[in-house]
Formats: C-alpha cells, structure tokens, sequence
C-alpha cells in the first residue's frame, strides 16, 4: 500500500483507495485488462480487499456506479436531447388536437358560431367570458393553445439543433425527420448501426409485424415518406425512392456519428439518384447505381 492508501498493483483496482467507489468506477469505465487474471487473489495480496468477498463487494459497487454514470452521460447526450424534444413536441401537439375536439364539442352546446381544431380554440382563447362556464371553456382553449405554441417551439429547437447533432442526415431528410429518425431508432449510435432496410421502415412498426404474421403486405416505408422524395414520387416507384432514401440516410448517420464531418457529395449523389428514378421509362428498368443500400 502506499501513502495515499491506494494500491499501485493489480487491475482495475491499481491506484484506487479501498472503498473509493468513485475511482473504481473511473477505472473500470476507462481502463482495460491485455490478458484475464486472478483478480480477488491480486486484490486481497495488494491489500486492496481482506477477502475475496471484499473483492466482489467492491467490484459490485464500482460497476453499478459506472453503469450508472455511464447511463446518464449518454442521456445528457446531444442526441439524446433531440429525442426528448422529437417526443415532447409530439405529446405536446397530439395533446393539443385532443383538447381541441373537447373544446369544440363543449363550444358547440354554447356558441352557434363555434368552430374546431386548434385553430378555433385559439381564436376562443381571446374572447372575454361571460359567465363562468365561458370561464373554464375559454380557459381550455387557451390551454390548448399553449401547448400548440409549445410544440411549434419545440419544432424550432429540433430544426436549429439536428444539424449540430446530425448535419449530414439533417441535410438529407431534413431536421425534423431526421431527429424524428434518430429518436424512432433510439439514438444516433443506434441509426447509424442499423441496416438501411431497417431504416427504410422505421416508425412502420404495427404494418411490419401484421406482415410478419401473415395477416398484411410488406411495408415499402416508414415516417421516410413524409419525405418530398418519397411522398411526391408516383406510387409505382416509391418504393424504389424510399430504397435509395433509406440507404443514403443510413450513410449519412453512420459519417455523422464516427466523425460528424458535413459531406456535401452525398446530398448530390442522391438528388441524382432521384432524378434516374423519376425520370425512368415506363420499361420499369432499374439503372442501379452503387452506394444506395448501405
């Protein structure tokens, strides 16, 4: 033992103070072993640990401290965020047209110039009630209101964000259906190590597991249709369109998480792409080029 009373020899324990969890989960999150070897024993003859049971108690509480740091430093990720604000915007918005029909429906029995949809509780949300009925409807509205803002805000942080996080898939699919992407997949790490058929029908979930049970057909696409490439191409080549989209978006995931250098090229590649299956015959001959799957 030295001095400081930590341990110069002996694995991931090496210069940690017995007892110091803190340490140990440092070491254990940054550290690496060349070869296996009889950890307890070195342990208990460093002094680290009076037993081998002492070994594993402290190993115990090590571990689960660097899983623990570890969970939440890939939740503070950059990523990450962009999936809690992908979501939040989602609840917020399906929040907002749920409390629309009710406000209209409650309007209706005492307006006969009421509306529907947001767009008419916002327009409820300004008048001055007149009783306090109108009170707590008009109070409603404006509570629906809220929440549209709210999402729109949050649709603003995602667009001016994504291209920080992912600048290659955002340019691609652009920021919203790019974090959209990232958030139906998990994170960014877990897009850019998926199949670009996966990918291709992401957020198809439902449709590919009643096709998996036989009980419907394969689905061409996920949320990628939303995509002008996809969505705009007549119908019996989308599924072509969502290939080359998929398998271009996949590239542009997987450059952004490994080293997140803007590639222009690729943005060119697939404007191309598109351009050879809008344009093609009606033959159906399909001039595959290179590059479009994975």
């Amino acid at each position: 033992m030295t001095d400081d009373g930590t341990h110069p020899e002996g694995g991931w324990f090496e210069e940690v103070a017995s007892g110091d969890a803190a340490a140990g989960a440092a070491r254990i999150r940054e550290g690496r072993a060349d070869a296996p070897a009889d950890w307890p024993r070195a342990a208990v003859e460093s002094g680290f640990a009076e037993s081998e049971d002492g070994y594993y108690d402290a190993l115990r509480a090590a571990s689960l401290r660097a899983a623990r740091e570890g969970a939440a430093e890939r939740e503070r990720a950059d990523d990450r965020q962009l999936v809690h604000a992908v979501r939040a915007m989602d609840d917020a918005a399906a929040e907002a047209n749920e409390l629309a029909e009710r406000v209209a429906e409650w309007a209706g029995s005492r307006f006969p110039d009421a509306g529907t949809g947001v767009e008419y509780a916002r327009e409820l949300a300004e008048r001055d009630p007149e009783s306090p009925t109108d009170e707590r409807l008009i109070s409603l509205a404006r509570r629906v209101a809220d929440l549209a803002d709210e999402s729109e805000a949050l649709r603003e942080f995602i667009e001016r964000e994504t291209p920080e996080v992912a600048p290659n898939l955002a340019a691609l699919a652009g920021p919203v259906l790019g974090a959209r992407l990232i958030s139906l997949a998990g994170g960014l790490e877990s897009l850019a190590k998926k199949p670009s058929g996966t990918v291709q029908v992401l957020g198809a979930e439902d449709s590919l597991f009643a096709h998996l049970r036989g009980h419907a057909p394969s689905p061409k696409h996920g949320v990628i249709f939303t995509h002008e490439f996809v969505r705009g191409t007549r119908p019996d080549e989308r599924g072509s369109a969502a290939r080359t989209l998929a398998g271009k978006l996949t590239i542009a995931a997987r450059i952004d998480h490994y080293s997140g250098e803007r590639r222009p090229e690729l943005d060119e590649e697939l404007q191309r792409r598109m351009d050879q299956i809008r344009g093609r015959g009606d033959d159906g001959t399909d001039e595959q080029s290179g590059g479009d799957d994975e």
